[in-house]
């Protein structure tokens, strides 16, 4: 996590929301929602505002890694007030559909060079940290003149490895969390609030 966020960045748990923007009527996989839609948004604002400082007056290039940060991507950059591009590259480490095996395939290659460029990678959530990890090897490998990270979601609890992470939006529990890009076997992308995956939870309290 990045030292520079504050308390009350912290997420704090609320209510399952099962209607609304993104969520069709009830569905028992929607456990609590970790993150609401106000706070999502107010907290992306605040990023992009950040982001502009640090890189006002050079040309930003965002790499949205496929496809959870799609959303985030998106709404970051309509936020920012510097010129930028953006790319994308995907990658498979997930070993089952709850937990990472470590193991990084790349996917989709940028379709960009990178080098001499100020590069911002744009994830969606750090777990283990391995797949960023193979991935900031990889990018720096490509001369790029700047390389940062901005996260929307990170687990403290779940790091094995140790991570330079400039932005961060929300430290969260060691929990398996859908919505706002993020999926359990490619279904709830489309919540625009972050929340727990229930079964999940009723699984891990069976075991």
């Amino acid at each position: 996590m990045d030292e520079r966020a504050s308390d009350g960045e912290r997420v704090r748990n609320q209510p399952r929301r099962t209607s609304g923007a993104g969520a069709a009527g009830f569905d028992s996989a929607i456990g609590e929602t970790l993150v609401p839609a106000d706070e999502l948004q107010r907290r992306v604002r605040d990023l992009a505002a950040e982001i502009s400082r640090d890189y006002e007056g050079r040309d930003l290039v965002l790499i949205g890694v496929l496809k959870g940060a799609v959303l985030f991507l998106g709404d970051l950059m309509r936020h920012l007030e510097v010129p930028c591009e953006i790319d994308f590259m995907a990658v498979s480490s997930y070993g089952s559909e709850t937990d990472s095996s470590g193991v990084v395939r790349i996917l989709k290659d940028l379709d960009s060079s990178i080098e001499g460029r100020d590069v911002l990678i744009v994830e969606d959530i750090i777990d283990s940290g391995l797949t960023l990890h193979y991935l900031l090897r990889n990018l720096r490998a490509r001369n790029p003149a700047s390389l940062e990270v901005c996260a929307l979601l990170t687990k403290p609890e779940r790091r094995r490895v140790d991570l330079p992470i400039r932005y961060v939006g929300f430290e969260i529990p060691n929990r398996f969390v859908i919505g706002y890009g993020l999926d359990y076997a490619q279904r709830y992308r489309n919540l625009d609030y972050v929340a727990v995956l229930a079964q999940t939870d009723q699984a891990q309290a069976g075991a």
